[in-house]
Formats: structure tokens, sequence, C-alpha cells
């Protein structure tokens, strides 16, 4: 007989496929990783919700459906080099890996890197690397990425230098828009001077983007 957990997760697979969720290999992802795994043990019985749940520092593990929709914007592939504007939990970095090459992480909360870090390490997750940094600066000495996701707003246009160290072909995916309302947007950069297709995929509330990197 399936587990608790095991028709939780069956659940929220099928409420992800009716969203509109279709790319099967994100599926696959999203059901290999144990999301309970990233969410503090008072709140693990929620882990195969559809929602988002806090994890400290002010910061949340995205809604499911939005890690879905992410990724699969995305349009990963296992050639692909990325980079993460924001590691949290470490959930999206794990869901990433299972479909693309390399994963580079950037998380500006140190106690939120270390702890992402280990639970990486538990899973046996080797194609990830880890900073901790500014991630509006992205991270010069790997760029160009193939593709960029960013799980923080930024407040009117995507942050220049993430634009400047995207490959031509590649995508950017990002919430932008101030605390009232926000959109998930793709950029999809066209050309090496700067030409961009933008698409809007779905309204998203997501902590606002800052420079710098937190203390303890």
């Amino acid at each position: 007989m399936p587990t608790q957990t095991a028709n939780k997760k069956i659940r929220l697979l099928l409420a992800l496929r009716a969203a509109g969720i279709t790319d099967t290999r994100v599926l696959a992802a999203i059901e290999s990783v144990p999301r309970d795994t990233f969410v503090p043990e008072e709140l693990k019985p929620q882990a195969w919700e559809d929602t988002a749940l806090p994890i400290g520092c002010g910061q949340t593990i995205s809604q499911p459906l939005v890690v879905a929709t992410m990724t699969a914007a995305l349009e990963p592939t296992d050639r692909d080099k990325v980079l993460e504007v924001g590691t949290g939990c470490g959930y999206q970095a794990a869901v990433l890996a299972r479909l693309v090459r390399r994963v580079y992480t950037i998380e500006r909360h140190k106690p939120l890197l270390q702890a992402a870090e280990s639970r990486l390490e538990t899973l046996g997750v080797r194609n990830v690397t880890a900073i901790c940094g500014d991630g509006m600066a992205g991270w010069p000495a790997q760029a160009p990425f193939d593709k960029i996701i960013v799980t923080a707003a930024a407040h009117g246009e995507p942050p220049p230098v993430l634009l400047e160290q995207l490959k031509v072909g590649g995508h950017l995916v990002i919430p932008v828009g101030g605390q009232g309302e926000q959109v998930l947007r793709r950029y999809t950069k066209e050309s090496a001077e700067g030409a961009f297709a933008v698409k809007g995929l779905l309204p998203v509330r997501f902590v606002p983007l800052l420079p710098d990197v937190a203390g303890d």
C-alpha cells in the first residue's frame, strides 16, 4: 500500500499536470527530490502540499507549481550550465541538478547556504557549487551561463549584469515587480548586442532581490 507521503506526492504531481506542467523531465525531477528534506521539522507534514513554506531568515521555499513553472521555462538540457540567484533551502538547486550539467548557486544569507549545502551533500548531489555572495552581481568567473534563474523579485527590470552573463539563445527566468504585484517573466537573449524576447508566465509573490550580503 502507498504511504501517506507517497499519496501526497501523487496528488501534487496530478495537480501540477492539471495546472499545465507537461514537461515529463521536470515532473520526474519534482517527484524524485524529497521536498520534506528541505523544510523545517515542524512543517514536514506540509512538504508535499502545493504551497510556499517559511525556511528562516525571512525566506521561503517556493510553491511547487512555481518551482515547476520556472524550471520548465528554462527549457533545461543535460548540457546546460545554470546560475541560480537565491539558494534558499537548496530545493530549486536540487531539482535543477537532476536536469542540467552544472548548477552554480548564490545565497546572501550564510546560515541558509550552509544548511542547503548540508542537505545537498546528504542527498548525494554532486553537480551544485554554492557560494555566499551578492546575487545581483552574478558569478563573473563562471559566466557566461546557458540559463539563469532568480528566486527573488527584481523591482523593475532584471539586473543588467545578469543579462550580460547570459549566453545568446539562453533564458533568464525572474520575478519582476514590487510587493503588491509581481509577474514571473522569461527573458530570452536573441543577440550579443542585448536584444531580448520577453514572455510573461504567471503572477507570483517573492521576497525582493537585494544587493550585498546579509549578516549571520
